[in-house]
């Protein structure tokens, strides 16, 4: 069964950084490409970085220069490095697959939350 388990999760000050993990079982992970959403209370749950079979990356404006989603594909695993962190980016983070057959797989999301 494919399964997502996210780790990595907490508070941090404005500025600070974590580093966010998604290990992937139950599917050939190399194949397939990965995706990171938030989610802030009231709003849509949004793409925040998304990286291909092949490593080529896309980062949402808001992020774009402080986030870095990379993986590795020996570990089945999906990292988000987050640098220089805002009060803004405080969400409920979650990883999730490109299309497997004919759905998307989601974890079940950490929360992050940048306050002084």
């Amino acid at each position: 069964q494919v399964q997502l388990v996210e780790s990595g999760g907490g508070l941090v000050q404005p500025g600070g950084s974590l580093r966010l993990s998604c290990a992937a079982y139950g599917f050939t992970f190399s194949r397939y490409g990965m995706n990171w959403y938030r989610q802030a209370p009231g709003k849509t749950r949004d793409m925040v970085a998304d990286i291909t079979s092949d490593s080529t990356t896309n980062y949402a404006d808001s992020v774009k220069g402080r986030f870095t989603i990379s993986r590795d594909n020996a570990k089945n695993t999906v990292y988000l490095q987050m640098n220089s962190l805002k009060p803004e980016d405080t969400a409920v983070y979650y990883c999730a697959t490109n299309l497997i057959g004919l759905r998307q797989y989601w974890g079940q999301g950490t929360q992050v939350t940048v306050s002084s």
